[in-house]
């Protein structure tokens, strides 16, 4: 006879509003296990309602059974029902343990109970220790960081390999080392590794899915990563491999502590907390440490920040005591890394991936952040972006990312270039390099596209060292800016001029003027002559400031006329 054992919930009793009759701490939320909740007074304690004339919540008329009602029950459901059947002890299943050794295993998995949606039967908070609950991977590849199921398969991504486990099935082999898949009750199957030395790092962030395709960064190895049906592959080899080996080198691991410094106001009881000033408060968190100097030689107090009423008013977690009211004698203090954020354009159907240093609370920050985007139907990387999101998301084909405390939606407008509220330039950067082993002069650099379009800088490749006043220097030759078509126009005795682009047959064309420095040996050089000589010459252009700003420019092609150089 098989009897069905019940596993029954838990409830825990909360305090939800605080004691406070008046200021800043009247109506503030309060959890449980914090000390100064409750005080010890009887009226404290949830009492059962007699009266309807002190019906349950607050009043501004705070009485014993007013405060005694702002408590709540939860129970260890996600969703209880109300007027529910009693739960009762029942039936109780017991299982002596030989060993209760906690034991931590960054390698390893392990499943609980099911949740039933159906029948509302959680189980999500039972580990039976008489199953086999547990699944381990390969140590040698370092602990896991990231777990995706697609279909009927788990995706493991370890610090340096990615493997691929079954979900309820496992696989049978054959003598002739054959498989096939049968199903089975096994939570976890079989764990495959995939083809190829690669793993996530320690930079889950940088995790995304679109579609059957994984994404991710390989910190250790320079690369980013895509998972398909088709195995591993490095999409960071599409044209940007020095980029990413380069600057995902500079990423940073380990957490470093950033501290933020504040001078001594006030302190509180009940809740405790601490008043305090200072140019940096705005940066204080929830979870901070902090770091209090006592009065009379005492030890300093350690403790953490679990609210903040503003940014002078911080909850804590125990008695600040009695700090030393001197500058700079609270220290707040928090854990960062770098991160690699990473994350699913489905509006224009790019993986962006975001490399960011963080920053630190001494008032300035570290501006090291590229922010990429990568295109399956070109198989390769389109654009760079001047925004750096804490956080990336789509959601019914509309791309979002997060900045501080807001979130921003892209493509909202018809602003090109707008992140933020802050409008920035577009520009490209390119190299002509016809004909490589010639010696060239360029003479003019013309574009098809609409107006708004001007040089930044127009630069030759370098020629080789050579002996100069004891030094060995290298030169090249670089043309003066040229403004846009309409940033160059000026007027002289009533006639129009333009120092940068002129248009004909809506083509824009402009002469390139040397901006070089002298050289030795030179009789003409920078304004008093024209043209770049050079093998190649690396190009940058952008949008300017002032011709419809933040409206559509288009560069469909850019070209110039060379000659060969008489030298």
């Amino acid at each position: 006879m098989a009897i069905n054992i019940k596993y029954f919930n838990s409830f825990v009793l909360k305090k939800n509003i605080n004691n406070s009759t008046s200021g800043t701490d009247a109506y503030l939320s309060t959890f449980p296990g914090l000390p100064w909740n409750p005080q010890g007074a009887s009226y404290d304690y949830p009492l059962f309602s007699t009266s309807s004339n002190n019906p349950p919540g607050r009043s501004t008329n705070i009485g014993s059974r007013q405060l005694s009602r702002n408590w709540i029950v939860e129970e260890s459901r996600f969703r209880g029902g109300f007027n529910e059947a009693e739960t009762g002890y029942g039936v109780r299943a017991y299982l002596k343990e030989d060993s209760s050794t906690q034991e931590r295993r960054s390698n390893a998995l392990i499943y609980s109970g099911v949740f039933n949606s159906r029948t509302d039967l959680n189980q999500t908070n039972v580990f039976s220790v008489g199953e086999e609950i547990t699944k381990a991977v390969d140590p040698n590849y370092g602990s896991i960081q990231k777990l995706h199921a697609l279909d009927s398969n788990l995706a493991i991504f370890q610090e340096n390999k990615v493997s691929r486990g079954l979900i309820d099935k496992d696989a049978i082999f054959s003598a002739e080392g054959s498989g096939t898949v049968t199903s089975t009750n096994l939570v976890i199957g079989q764990v495959t590794p995939y083809v190829g030395e690669y793993g996530i790092s320690k930079n889950p962030e940088s995790f995304a899915v679109f579609g059957t395709r994984r994404y991710f960064v390989d910190k250790y190895r320079g690369k980013v990563m895509r998972l398909s049906s088709d195995g591993l592959t490095e999409i960071s080899g599409y044209g940007m491999s020095d980029f990413f080996r380069d600057k995902l080198e500079e990423i940073n691991d380990l957490f470093i502590p950033t501290n933020v410094t504040a001078t001594f106001v006030s302190i509180g009881v009940n809740p405790f907390k601490i008043v305090v000033s200072g140019s940096n408060t705005s940066s204080i968190e929830k979870g901070m440490v902090v770091q209090i100097p006592q009065t009379g030689g005492a030890p300093t107090i350690t403790t953490s920040v679990v609210g903040l009423y503003d940014t002078n008013t911080i909850y804590l977690n125990s008695n600040p005591g009695s700090p030393v009211a001197t500058p700079n004698a609270i220290i707040f203090t928090k854990y960062i890394k770098d991160k690699v954020i990473g994350g699913w354009d489905n509006y224009n159907s790019n993986y962006t991936v975001s490399l960011q240093k963080q920053t630190n609370f001494t008032g300035t920050e570290d501006t090291f952040y590229y922010t990429v985007s990568f295109e399956e139907d070109i198989n390769g990387w389109v654009s760079f972006f001047t925004y750096k999101p804490n956080f990336l998301a789509s959601l019914k084909n509309k791309y979002y990312t997060m900045t501080s405390s807001e979130v921003y939606e892209h493509y909202s407008n018809q602003n090109r270039n707008e992140f933020y509220g802050v409008t920035s330039e577009s520009n490209i950067t390119f190299i002509f390099n016809s004909n490589p082993s010639i010696q060239k002069v360029f003479k003019t650099i013309n574009y098809e596209g609409t107006n708004g379009w001007e040089v930044d800088s127009f630069v030759s490749d370098e020629e080789g060292f050579d002996l100069q006043n004891s030094s060995y220097s290298q030169y090249n030759d670089k043309s003066k800016p040229i403004k846009s078509y309409s940033e160059g126009i000026y007027i002289e005795s009533g006639v129009e001029y333009r120092v940068g682009f002129n248009r004909k047959e809506n083509k824009y064309f402009a002469n390139l003027v040397n901006d070089s420095s002298a050289r030795p040996g030179e009789v003409l050089f920078g304004n008093e002559t024209t043209g770049i000589k050079g093998f190649f010459t690396t190009v940058k252009v952008s949008t300017d400031a002032t011709t419809n700003t933040g409206g559509i420019k288009e560069l469909f092609a850019v070209s110039t006329e060379f000659v060969v150089s008489s030298r």
